[in-house]
């Protein structure tokens, strides 16, 4: 992420923009998470549906309390675990402030990334959401040339990265102290459950 006018990034983020940025698994749609104008934007972008809710990035474990989630000392103990990583975990947001991010479902998946450049890019602008660069039903792009096909400017911002190949984040749930492998992805979980 170290191109020519990345510092712009935040600025069109924090003002409801989109961009695909390589994240630390594969290139992604982001936008700000405290936007309902930037998230309704981007499941329209992607022709996405409606009921399935983005994956979260957030810069700090501390970060999880922007959304009112309270964690009970185990499952603190198991994220510090899990994070920094390529983990996806789904966490209960009750919260009805929340509504246009859980989608009626009352829990999200977050992840809290390793890669230096996103974590410093999500300091500066907040949680973002975040899903793979492509339309629903469609190949994640490996490339930015591939994104632009996409989605041409419809989105604000592309930042290259090369071509990347690689698995989606791995989603879990944690529920009663143990951890539910829901896709399997860029990590696998069994070398945490020894």
């Amino acid at each position: 992420m170290n191109c020519k006018g990345t510092k712009k990034i935040p600025k069109i983020l924090k003002h409801s923009g989109t961009s695909i940025i390589p994240t630390d698994t594969i290139y992604g749609v982001v936008a700000s998470a405290w936007s309902k104008k930037a998230v309704e934007r981007a499941y329209k972008t992607l022709k996405r549906n409606p009921k399935k809710p983005f994956i979260i990035l957030i810069g700090s474990i501390g970060d999880l309390a922007l959304f009112k989630i309270k964690l009970d000392n185990a499952t603190r103990k198991t994220l510090k675990e899990l994070w920094p990583g390529k983990i996806s975990i789904i966490l209960p947001v009750t919260s009805k402030k929340f509504q246009y991010l859980h989608r009626g479902k009352k829990s999200m998946a977050f992840r809290l990334p390793k890669k230096k450049s996103l974590v410093n890019l999500l300091k500066k602008t907040g949680p973002l959401i975040s899903t793979s660069a492509n339309p629903e039903g469609k190949k994640s792009a490996e490339t930015i040339a591939e994104a632009r096909k996409y989605f041409g400017g419809k989105i604000d911002f592309y930042v290259s990265g090369g071509r990347i190949k690689s698995q989606p984040s791995t989603l879990v749930e944690i529920k009663n102290g143990k951890i539910h492998v829901l896709r399997k992805g860029a990590v696998k979980i069994s070398k945490f459950l020894i």
